[in-house]
């Protein structure tokens, strides 16, 4: 698959000490489908781990998470025809990704979905991690499908 007209992108999976993933509900999104991981753009040159912690903490307000593991190859979706969104006005078919899971090493009060002016969540929650699937948008699950197969063996 060609990726050169895909968005770079990391996405992170944040697990708790007990095995749980947090998720977040998209701020101003009608559910069913509006729960996901902590994502975002790479700045030109920016080294994908750090653009993952940068997007972890702009979302989440989450700086205390170690590195346990992240995917080797590029993960990709495509744009829906429908999909107005300003990244495929630019020109883009989809994104990649490169994910990470990073284990929460601090306290539940670290958490602060305003920790940035760009507010991504309006809430969030621990769940099991083959949950994710089901509760993303569907032109994502597939990619999420993806995820949750790399990083099954990480659940406690």
């Amino acid at each position: 698959m060609d990726l050169s007209r895909y968005r770079p992108n990391v996405g992170v999976v944040l697990f708790h000490r007990d095995g749980r993933v947090w998720y977040g509900r998209r701020a101003g999104t009608e559910g069913p489908h509006n729960w996901q991981f902590p994502q975002g753009g790479v700045d030109d040159g920016e080294d994908l781990e750090l653009a993952a912690r940068r997007e972890l903490a702009e979302e989440t307000g989450v700086v205390s998470a170690e590195l346990i593991a992240r995917t080797v190859e590029w993960i990709a979706y495509d744009f829906p025809a429908d999909y107005g969104g300003s990244k495929a006005a630019r020109g883009w078919a989809g994104q990649k990704q490169q994910w990470f899971a990073f284990r929460f090493t601090g306290e539940e009060s670290e958490i602060d979905l305003e920790a940035h002016e760009e507010i991504e969540f309006d809430a969030w929650r621990w769940g099991a991690l083959s949950d994710a699937p089901d509760l993303i948008v569907p032109f994502k699950r597939a990619s999420y499908e993806q995820v949750v197969a790399v990083f099954a063996p990480l659940v406690v």
